[in-house]
């Protein structure tokens, strides 16, 4: 069977849809891929039999992430990798991901970084794992400490969560730069609206000193990113654990930089997990440099920045 390999046009944008739809219960994709001008040349997908649909996608979404010293490198995210399932199995993705490569290389990124269940896809072409952590433990019954008022979130706080992020990640490590689009549609597709984050006021002025997001599933609530002065953290988190135990939940993990003992508003006996789902490939940087950047004290890819 003749396979062709090519980047996209806005012509493939209802079959990238309908692939996406039949591979992933993610419907914020689509309004992901089309903040990137340039999507359709950095959108590679494979394509055979007579009616010409498409088999499988991969798409590189070009990020400033920080590296180990703090200085903002341009990265490929990889994204959005599909496979129509009869199409599966036979090599689409590597011949792909070999294309993004090559794209990758002449759009200058220094490294690629992606996320996935299924590390055995990419290991073969060139991406591999590193270590990450979160914290999970029972949710404490303790109240919050009260010292400051903690509040959901709403649009006229963007401004000044957006400054807490800026301000909390200015050199820390593995961090994606947010432009003002990000906030618009890359941070909400992943966390929701406004009101399902946080936010802590300074008692004395009412100005926003702290934000924080979390959700809350079936099985636990999720704490998945902080910014702001360290002194609110404690009433963020046990404003969580308040939350949670309405929902009827009994357990919480914690996604930030940090050790165990330091989410006690929230957790009882925590203990720390390491996962690895996170792959990075060298491109442009040397192997050291890439793996000095994702083991960095303090290193984290929010999952509001996801690809």
């Amino acid at each position: 069977m003749t396979v062709q390999l090519r980047t996209t046009t806005p012509a493939d944008e209802p079959a990238l849809r309908a692939l996406w739809d039949t591979c992933f219960d993610a419907p914020q994709i689509t309004a992901l891929h089309a903040l990137d001008p340039d999507r359709h040349r950095r959108t590679f997908v494979a394509e055979s039999g007579p009616d010409g649909g498409i088999d499988a996608a991969v798409v590189y979404v070009p990020r400033l992430i920080r590296d180990a010293h703090g200085t903002p490198r341009r990265v490929g995210g990889i994204g959005s990798v599909a496979t129509r399932p009869e199409a599966r199995g036979r090599g689409l993705v590597r011949r792909l991901l070999a294309e993004a490569e090559r794209t990758m290389v002449a759009e200058e990124c220094a490294w690629s970084l992606l996320f996935t269940g299924t590390p055995g896809v990419y290991r073969g072409s060139g991406w591999q794992e590193f270590r990450g952590t979160y914290t999970e433990g029972t949710i404490t019954a303790a109240a919050p400490t009260g010292a400051y008022r903690v509040r959901e979130a709403t649009e006229a706080d963007r401004a000044a969560v957006a400054g807490l992020h800026a301000a909390a990640n200015a050199t820390r490590p593995l961090t994606s730069l947010r432009a003002p689009e990000d906030w618009a549609v890359r941070v909400p597709a992943w966390y929701g609206p406004p009101e399902r984050s946080l936010v802590a006021e300074d008692p004395a002025t009412g100005a926003v000193v702290g934000w924080l997001v979390a959700r809350y599933g079936r099985e636990r609530a999720e704490v998945q990113e902080f910014a702001g002065a360290a002194g609110c953290l404690d009433d963020l988190l046990g404003a969580v654990a308040d939350r949670a135990r309405a929902a009827g939940l009994t357990h919480a993990r914690v996604r930030l930089p940090g050790t165990a003992d330091a989410w006690s508003a929230l957790l009882v006996e925590p203990r720390s997990v390491d996962e690895y789902v996170g792959m990075a490939r060298p491109l442009l940087a040397t192997a050291a440099e890439v793996r000095d950047t994702v083991t960095a004290p303090g290193a984290v890819h929010w999952c509001g920045d996801c690809f």
